[in-house]
């Protein structure tokens, strides 16, 4: 195994000179580094990551935890978050939590562990608040994504949720939907929480009816179980001529149990839903959605965090940024009266 010594002597230097060369410290000229980084080519050597870690404070790794890899908007928050790392130098290792408090927590450990530098995760939901002050008593710099947890200070990249379900449900308004509800993720999670405030209050500004029954909330996460979504259906009569749909996952369960039932989207119900579905939306686009700058939440991620890193003892302010909705639309909402 070649070392700094072997490639000191070589090119005739220290083996000061070559670690500082290799950990990109001190004050060295052009021409000895290149050298230097010419000889250590020719040896074929890799530095040792584990010490220079040791050396510098640093490993170079950033840790992206998210709630759905499934989902295509985290899909695209991941590329995003992995091009941002990528281009500032970092390794980026990726957890999925499942909505998961405890797997959540095990990925906390994987990530002290690792000594990453800076996390990036979406909280499974407002319980994540001990897993967050955990990596805040390492000292281990974090920004949340998509969702906000009380009593955490720090960096937020996220979307305007009560703005989004507001324009969805204008959009149902304006083809005559009066009677319209909602499936929703867990009021722990405080994006579900905003989106269902900008629902009701879209509906009291429009006179619509909030009536009984009409909201029922389950999971965001791939494990979520819909069989009591059944029952909700049944319970309301008459039913609702169109559904608001929290996240994209929701909307795809909700259609697939509808047509289950042999109800028609759009044609008996109507269904929208936040967040894009991917790729297939290209293939077929059908569902009619409030989108989000899902590979914008990934790489303004790293870089807020990685501005974090950089700041060292003289911290600036937390940063909140809030990135704006997009409602497109297809075609899952049919005209009431047509």
């Amino acid at each position: 195994m070649v070392t700094i010594y072997d490639i000191a002597s070589k090119a005739g230097v220290s083996a000061m000179t070559v670690s500082r060369v290799i950990n990109n410290t001190g004050r060295i000229s052009e021409k000895t580094r290149a050298k230097v980084r010419r000889v250590m080519e020719d040896l074929n050597y890799v530095p040792n990551q584990t010490a220079r870690s040791l050396v510098l404070q640093e490993t170079r790794i950033l840790f992206l935890l998210i709630t759905d890899i499934a989902n295509p908007f985290y899909t695209t928050v991941a590329r995003g978050a992995e091009d941002a790392a990528r281009h500032y130098g970092y390794r980026l290792f990726f957890g999925n939590s499942d909505e998961n408090i405890e797997k959540e927590q095990e990925y906390v450990q994987v990530i002290l562990s690792t000594r990453a530098d800076g996390v990036l995760i979406a909280p499974a939901g407002d319980p994540s608040r001990d897993n967050l002050e955990t990596l805040g008593k390492h000292r281990v710099p974090l920004v949340l994504l998509d969702r906000e947890v009380p009593g955490i200070a720090c960096d937020v990249v996220m979307g305007d949720s009560k703005e989004g379900a507001r324009q969805l449900v204008e959009h149902l308004a304006a083809h005559g939907h009066r009677r319209i509800a909602m499936i929703n993720g867990s009021p722990s999670i405080s994006s579900a929480r905003s989106r269902l405030q900008g629902f009701q209050e879209a509906l009291a500004l429009l006179g619509l009816p909030a009536f009984p029954g009409n909201i029922y909330e389950t999971s965001f996460g791939p494990t979520q179980q819909l069989a009591d979504a059944e029952a909700w259906l049944s319970a309301m009569d008459p039913l609702p001529t169109a559904i608001v749909a929290g996240n994209n996952v929701l909307a795809v369960e909700l259609i697939r149990l509808l047509r289950a039932r042999d109800i028609r989207v759009p044609e008996d119900i109507s269904v929208v839903c936040f967040d894009d579905l991917g790729p297939y939306s290209e293939v077929d686009p059908f569902v009619t959605v409030v989108a989000q700058q899902a590979y914008q939440y990934g790489y303004l991620g790293i870089e807020l965090l990685v501005e974090r890193l950089r700041q060292g003892d003289e911290p600036e302010p937390w940063k909140r940024i809030v990135l704006p909705t997009e409602l497109l639309v297809r075609r899952s909402v049919s005209t009431v009266g047509e």
